[in-house]
């Protein structure tokens, strides 16, 4: 179907009429969230050539480096193979499979908030009640996700463009490719469901699917030439093979795919009511197990808790099963091992790979934490908190039930994060489970931030993702760019005792737990006492 013929058939301009206002809108709206993880994502890129080249100084020991990872299957399914040995391929190597992740994430993200949550807070109705089109906020939400990928891509193509300008380019087009990948397929999955969460939820389940798809590809083939993958869109970044005999041809199977997934968003939009969708929410009971506001909670949130513990557990399998083998990896070179040594402490190569590992999933634990903090804030903007607390539930009482699976969610899941590394590594359950727990102070510190702009400032609620975006960054890249120590104690982790193989602190512990404590204490005094969102 040709331009001209789709225009014609759903009524041309009119049905964008005010695309422009709602996408100047949406920019607003997320003046933070695309800065902020916009720049984590970059820099977390651009700081790897730099990384690299203390690593790996001469050609011969990044040739050994790629010799090793070829016959080492576990790591190729964890980051993909390597297809030269530049500074450039290994920065594309290294980190292209995570940027091409975080790039989807915050592309689906952006398309969901901007669409399906409009329609279950209200606000799309009575947008559409003016002069706006039937697609224009479709429209204004892919542009939205347009917008920071392409942001992103410049940012990738002048930052690496040192290291070679053609390779640069294709990994930031290959990056916002993945990222316009999963904003049309966001699209698609909002139109099928009435839950922002549940459109959330399904999209992170993709992705999901799509990593594995490519690390089981990549783990049976070290040139990624498996059809597995190829079936996945973080395998086709990978193929694109920047800084090495770049496939511009791939770019056409983003392309292809993208615009293919947005016709069919635009026909499922055309095709239903506002606020509807093709797979309607089946009611549910309101009496027995919802017969509390815990209980209500727990409904809301169960499916995200099943889903970051079954993660959780697999990524400690797998980072458990990576351990025997990174001594191999790492071999002689004191700067890697200094890097693992500076994530994880100063007891052994084996123990510093492990409290880095375990320190990751703690930062990534944190967006969890964030996450199911602000569901109070989606219940209250949607009007949905409004009806329970008409009835004799008060406000601490129905936030109490959110909070509590917030918090004992974060333990769940590292929990299941150290069981995970015990049976993919074998050994030392007992230490590893402590240095899961370990964490949980750090992370709590960050869900309390968010309980205290929510409870305090709820129209900068959002602002706790920023926190969040900003501890992972420091703790990511902190290291490796051999960062001040001042500058990564102004995350919580910094301040955690380095397990297993470290000494137990408990002085740091027990300040963390205490300002947690005291950030959700200030933030439910706020909320009992503020006006609710009208």
């Amino acid at each position: 179907m040709t331009a001209t013929a789709f225009g014609a058939r759903h009524g041309g301009s009119r049905q964008l009429a005010g695309t422009g206002t709602l996408l100047r809108f949406a920019l607003r709206r997320d003046r933070v969230m695309i800065p902020v993880w916009v720049a984590v994502n970059a820099l977390m890129i651009l700081s790897m050539p730099n990384t690299l080249e203390n690593l790996y100084a001469t050609p011969a020991d990044r040739a050994n480096l790629v010799q090793d990872t070829a016959t080492n299957a576990s790591f190729r399914a964890l980051i993909g193979p390597v297809f030269g040995d530049s500074i450039g391929a290994l920065t594309a190597w290294r980190v292209g499979v995570y940027a091409g992740a975080l790039a989807a994430v915050v592309s689906m993200l952006l398309v969901v908030r901007h669409t399906r949550d409009e329609e279950e807070s209200g606000r799309q109705e009575l947008v559409a009640s003016g002069m706006v089109g039937r697609r224009a906020s479709l429209t204004a939400a892919l542009l939205t996700a347009v917008v920071a990928n392409a942001v992103l891509a410049l940012l990738v193509t002048a930052g690496l463009a040192g290291q070679g300008a053609t390779g640069a380019l294709a990994l930031g087009l290959g990056l916002a490719g993945v990222g316009m990948v999963f904003a049309t397929l966001a699209a698609i999955v909002a139109q099928f469901t009435e839950s922002a969460r549940l459109a959330r939820g399904l999209t992170a389940g993709l992705l999901g699917a799509a990593f594995v798809l490519r690390a089981a590809g990549d783990s049976a083939s070290d040139d990624g030439s498996s059809a597995l993958t190829w079936a996945s869109p973080l395998g086709w970044l990978e193929n694109l093979r920047p800084f090495a005999s770049e496939r511009w041809w791939v770019l056409l199977l983003f392309a292809g795919a993208a615009l293919v997934q947005g016709v069919v968003a635009y026909e499922l939009a055309g095709r239903r009511d506002v606020g509807m969708s093709f797979l309607p929410t089946r009611p549910g009971p309101a009496l027995g197990r919802l017969g509390t506001a815990g209980a209500l909670a727990w409904r809301l949130q169960r499916g995200s808790v099943l889903g970051w513990s079954i993660g959780f557990f697999l990524a400690g399998v797998i980072y458990g099963g990576l351990t025997d083998g990174v001594a191999d990896l790492v071999g002689d070179n004191d700067n890697a091992r200094e890097i693992f040594e500076r994530m994880g402490g100063q007891a052994g190569l084996t123990d510093a790979f492990l409290a880095s590992m375990v320190g990751m999933l703690g930062l990534i634990a944190a967006l969890y934490v964030v996450a199911s903090v602000l569901r109070l804030h989606g219940e209250e903007t949607s009007m949905r908190a409004e009806p329970i607390l008409a009835n004799a539930v008060g406000r601490l009482r129905w936030a109490a039930g959110h909070l509590v699976i917030a918090f004992a969610g974060s333990a769940l899941i590292m929990l299941l994060a150290g069981l995970g590394f015990a049976v993919g590594y074998g050994k030392e359950i007992g230490p590893i489970l402590g240095a899961c727990l370990v964490q949980l102070p750090a992370v709590w510190v960050v869900g309390g931030l968010a309980v205290l702009l929510y409870g305090l400032l709820p129209r900068a609620a959002m602002a706790a993702w920023a926190v969040a975006g900003a501890v992972l960054l420091i703790g990511w890249v902190g290291p490796a760019l051999d960062v001040p120590q001042a500058v990564l104690d102004l995350s919580p982790f910094g301040h955690l005792p380095k397990l297993p193989g470290g000494g137990m602190e408990w002085g740091p512990v027990l300040t963390l737990l205490a300002l947690a404590t005291t950030l959700v204490t200030a933030g439910l005094a706020g909320l009992r006492h503020r006006d609710m969102t009208t």
